[in-house]
């Protein structure tokens, strides 16, 4: 049976996202308020499914925005908007008894204008115009909103961190970099925490660098240690030597393990997860091809969403 609508859910629908359509689920075990709203930004009419967890305490609560990668209809059984990421990251069973919002916005016909001073889509305005009726409406703590993203979808949440570290507090771009474009101009405004996860055998966004394979991009990427200097700067972290975790290799067949390397003296939280061996996989989730391309060995050791839950559960503190 469907659940009831939450409060805080009611109020945001009566005061100005313009919802257009509504549909209420209820997660594995856990009762949920699933809501599809709408805001127009820039001209444009932008959409996103946002799923609050039932809870006793109505206060604003810590938020994720989850950005997915390029889609197209009917690509993987997957719509092209949020809904694919929110069936492949498992993010909704992992936090369904925390006090977690989850939100799954949707790119403009499926993509994401992550490159700076590029195309008509505002995509920074849209996540930020979005952040901020979240916290309006009451849903939403403005101290603890963060940004993960699969694959392009992660490349646009860097492009939030550069440009709107003011309204986030940290980010988790997953199989992701920074692109040489992004690279060059990318100054956060103040220190916001990171995990950036990426597999060292990754074909289609390489961890060392290097040219793109993605359908329609001609783009280069810079490394993981690249991508990571910018916010490391702004959390002005010391140079001494990084603690690394190694994960229990649970799976030895799988032809990797995983690594984070946690950057000392940070203001914020400062991770580095590497995956060695690893391809354009999220750890724990089902693997596949990206369209006929090979995307490199799937890891089995721990389960992204749990590495992303964990993150932003310990950077909201």
């Amino acid at each position: 049976m469907a659940s009831k609508l939450t409060a805080p859910l009611r109020r945001a629908f009566a005061t100005g996202l313009g919802m257009v359509s509504l549909g209420l689920a209820t997660l594995c075990g856990a009762q949920a308020s699933t809501a599809r709203v709408h805001l127009e930004v820039g001209g444009v009419r932008r959409s996103a499914t946002i799923v609050e967890h039932e809870r006793l305490k109505r206060t604003p609560r810590t938020t994720i925005i989850v950005l997915h990668g390029n889609n197209r209809p009917n690509v993987r059984g997957n719509p092209a908007d949020g809904r694919g990421v929110q069936r492949s990251i498992g993010l909704d069973e992992q936090v369904r008894n925390a006090s977690i919002l989850l939100v799954y916005p949707d790119g403009y016909e499926g993509k994401w204008n992550f490159q700076p001073g590029e195309g008509k889509i505002d995509d920074v305005a849209y996540i930020r115009a979005l952040a901020a009726k979240l916290v309006s409406d009451g849903l939403a703590d403005r101290n603890r909103i963060f940004v993960t993203g699969v694959s392009t979808g992660g490349m646009m949440a860097l492009r939030v961190a550069c440009d709107g570290a003011d309204f986030i507090a940290g980010v988790a771009p997953l199989i992701s970099a920074l692109t040489a474009k992004q690279a060059a101009v990318c100054k956060p405004s103040r220190p916001i925490a990171m995990m950036l996860l990426n597999g060292t055998a990754n074909p289609i966004v390489p961890y060392t660098g290097g040219p793109v394979k993605l359908t329609g991009m001609t783009e280069e990427v810079v490394s993981a240690e690249a991508t990571m200097a910018p916010f490391v700067l702004a959390s002005a972290c010391a140079a001494q030597p990084r603690a690394v975790q190694a994960l229990p290799d649970r799976d030895p067949n799988d032809g990797s393990i995983i690594e984070i390397e946690r950057f000392p003296g940070c203001r914020t939280l400062m991770e580095l997860v590497r995956v060695e061996g690893g391809g354009h996989t999220l750890p724990g989730r089902p693997s596949r091809t990206d369209r006929g391309v090979p995307v490199g060995a799937q890891n089995n050791d721990a389960n992204v969403a749990r590495l992303v839950a964990d993150f932003i559960r310990r950077a909201a503190r």
